[in-house]
């Protein structure tokens, strides 16, 4: 595996969001720091599941970031998140980063 820095993207139903933070504070030699903020889903291939969703035409969620030293951490943050939340509505990408730190 590859030791490249990769931002993890989460993507969470809203109903999640607490319950995924909480998880992610709770193991920070996976997650030391991560970003959240509100986020909606549009599009075909966006499962919309409950009334509101269906319709206002897009669904509630919650985005998560976290930079990863490398994919082992990463993977290791989605099979807790996976294991934690078997059969969640949940979607992920990863992004190579050229470059982070502390402005200050």
């Amino acid at each position: 595996m590859s030791d490249t820095p990769l931002l993890l993207t989460l993507i969470v139903p809203d109903s999640l969001a607490e319950a995924v933070a909480d998880v992610l504070l709770a193991h920070p030699d996976l997650a030391a720091g991560f970003s959240s903020m509100p986020a909606a889903g549009h599009g075909s291939s966006i499962e919309l599941v409950d009334a509101a969703e269906l319709v206002s035409g897009h669904a509630e969620r919650c985005r998560f970031d976290s930079v990863c030293a490398d994919q082992a951490q990463a993977q290791a943050i989605l099979a807790l998140v996976r294991a934690t939340f078997p059969g969640a509505n949940c979607y992920y990408w990863l992004t190579p980063v050229q470059a982070h730190g502390r402005l200050a």
